[in-house]
């Protein structure tokens, strides 16, 4: 006869490394609960849980109302690495979401994150630069960045940090430097995006570019990097097979030669020949950048003097199929052939 067993393992779809969630409504106070557990395994498991809700957005909203932020905050410092871990993942997963963003930035958590930059647990710091960067692509987390004054920390942490973290890094300086340049150039970023523009990886090159190409908008990062003699090597990287640090490069050079120090020290560093070589290039951003750059230029009398002779290259970008290059293009066209 037939006798019924009660197997000892596991359901296969239930993973012992999650907390049960509770039905409806329930779910989420129930997890809120867990997390002040005194029992590790308790509080881990409902960071195993609560990671996977909050990827809807509805479970975002309910976790900010129901005052997540508060117990999830008190979990940065928790002595186990796990629970840190799934904590700061659990803050990029909220940042990628408009009520998860809102939540974090009134609840001063930028501040509550940032000893979490010096933590010796790589995928810690990992997911604390994820959400700065996450943050600081809307204006107003840029700007809570820069007033909790942690750029300066972020420049500095390039010299330090790992290449994959180092990439974040700089994607975060990207739009912490469109609020406010002045951090970054008292912590010497000029100096430090110099040396990584030599970097072997191309993606870091191609966003140290951008970065510096941000820093010299305001005339203070424009005389910071003529001090700094980056020019020359911002002319050679004209050269890069990499089309992003072309245009980024150019786009720096476009910014500096606006001063009179920034002209002459481009003449003399041969700018002008690589940048006519590149008004013929593939890529639209770059052929842009490369043309606002020669029209500065020609603003030297040295410059428009090169330049008369190369003109009929300019002209004919005239009839490039991007109506920005031709603009451009028609734009120093004029300039060069200006007479006094």
């Amino acid at each position: 006869m037939a006798e019924a067993r009660i197997s000892p393992y596991l359901p296969p779809n239930i993973d012992p490394t999650k907390a049960p969630v509770a039905f409806g409504k329930r779910a989420l106070p129930k997890l809120n609960e867990e997390l002040r557990a005194p029992e590790l395994v308790t509080r881990q498991r409902a960071l195993m849980a609560l990671s996977d809700l909050l990827h809807d957005p509805e479970n975002v909203y309910q976790a900010v109302q129901l005052g997540f932020m508060e117990t999830l905050k008190n979990l940065l410092y928790d002595q186990d690495c796990t629970v840190r871990q799934k904590t700061t993942e659990i803050f990029y997963i909220m940042a990628g979401h408009n009520i998860g963003r809102d939540g974090i930035l009134g609840s001063d958590i930028i501040v509550a994150m940032s000893p979490l930059l010096e933590d010796p647990v790589d995928i810690c710091r990992r997911n604390t630069h994820q959400s700065y960067e996450m943050l600081s692509e809307l204006p107003v987390g840029a700007v809570a960045l820069v007033d909790a004054g942690l750029v300066s920390q972020l420049v500095r942490k390039l010299e330090s940090e790992l290449d994959e973290i180092q990439e974040v890094i700089l994607d975060t300086l990207h739009f912490c430097l469109q609020a406010d340049a002045t951090q970054a150039l008292s912590a010497g970023a000029v100096m430090i995006l110099k040396k990584k523009l030599s970097h072997p990886i191309v993606s870091i090159r191609r966003k140290a570019a951008c970065a510096l190409m941000e820093i010299c908008v305001p005339l203070e990062g424009k005389e910071s990097v003529c001090k700094a003699e980056v020019i020359p090597l911002l002319v050679q990287l004209l050269d890069d097979s990499d089309a992003e640090v072309r245009a980024n490069v150019a786009g720096a050079l476009m910014y500096i030669t606006i001063t009179t120090q920034g002209k002459y020290a481009a003449l003399h560093s041969g700018a002008i020949p690589k940048l006519l070589a590149l008004v013929k290039d593939s890529h639209s951003k770059v052929r842009l950048n490369c043309l606002k750059a020669l029209t500065t230029l020609s603003e030297t009398p040295e410059g428009r003097k090169i330049l008369l002779q190369d003109v009929s290259l300019i002209q004919g970008c005239m009839e490039d199929h991007s109506e920005a290059v031709r603009r451009a293009a028609s734009i120093a066209v004029r300039v060069i052939q200006w007479k006094p």
